[in-house]
């Protein structure tokens, strides 16, 4: 199947590797060398996630997960659309995290208005409904992450380093479903896609960056392959996002293996 390179990256975050019980508490101090480099925050600096949940359970949960790590830095947290909203203009930050039914709105909302507000951001979806066409329908709208919340015994904190490094985090389960309905027929592409314009669009390095995300690579491994920065790394993703009129790498992916671009 032409798109299951993108999913090894979350079935691999699902059942990989686990983090390392803590150092007793007079000894907490932060070694980078003990993480994998995709399991790291950029130096010097967390990753900064913003919490957007209805139940306050589940927010108390998860919140707890991510502040106990030095490596996230929990800069936000509501309960619902407009507050949600409010976060996304006026906040910085990385990945944000969301449920999709909100008591004043509906989560979608959100991831929409995220990417038109802050396009270089994550989102992830945390949700009871575990439905694959809800799950395509956040990752069309560019999210990178779907964990359902009866159905993810993995570390949240896991998820959120995954996405900011590259990767996605979706419950195993679900992500086995997806994997039997990526098969899209090619009458159904836009004529962009058919019509093999695509590969006029990108210059050599972007399909040279497209194909080692098509097989898993984060950014920081692409920049180590290539001799490039991670900033010029993401910066590629963005020219071929927006070259691909595509949200999230999944479908940069889905749409370059029918064109034959990887």
């Amino acid at each position: 199947m032409k798109n299951a390179p993108f999913f090894a990256d979350a079935l691999t975050s699902a059942f990989g590797i686990r983090k390392p019980d803590r150092d007793p508490p007079d000894s907490r101090a932060f070694q980078p060398s003990m993480w994998p480099d995709f399991l790291a925050s950029e130096p010097g600096r967390p990753v900064r996630v913003i919490l957007i949940d209805d139940d306050p359970h589940i927010r108390r949960v998860i919140a707890g997960e991510l502040v106990s790590d030095m490596r996230i830095d929990m800069v936000g947290q509501a309960d619902g659309l407009r507050e949600g909203r409010r976060l996304v203009s006026m906040c910085e930050f990385d990945v944000m995290i969301v449920d999709l039914n909100l008591g004043d709105g509906s989560g979608f909302d959100l991831i929409e208005h995220m990417k038109q507000v802050r396009p270089q951001a994550e989102a992830i979806v945390v949700s009871i409904m575990d439905d694959e066409v809800r799950a395509m329908r956040a990752f069309e709208l560019g999210a990178t992450g779907y964990l359902v919340k009866n159905s993810w015994f993995g570390s949240f904190t896991q998820a959120v380093l995954q996405v900011f490094n590259g990767g996605a985090s979706i419950t195993p389960s679900l992500a086995r479903r997806l994997l039997q309905k990526l098969e899209q027929p090619m009458g159904q592409l836009p004529a962009t896609e058919r019509d093999g314009s695509v590969r006029q669009a990108l210059s050599e390095r972007e399909r040279e960056v497209l194909r080692l995300v098509s097989v898993g690579h984060t950014s920081n491994e692409i920049a180590t392959k290539l001799t490039l920065s991670v900033q010029t790394v993401n910066t590629h993703i963005r020219n071929i996002y927006r070259k691909l009129h595509v949200k999230s790498r999944a479908q940069a992916v889905n749409l370059a293996a029918h064109q034959r671009l990887i």
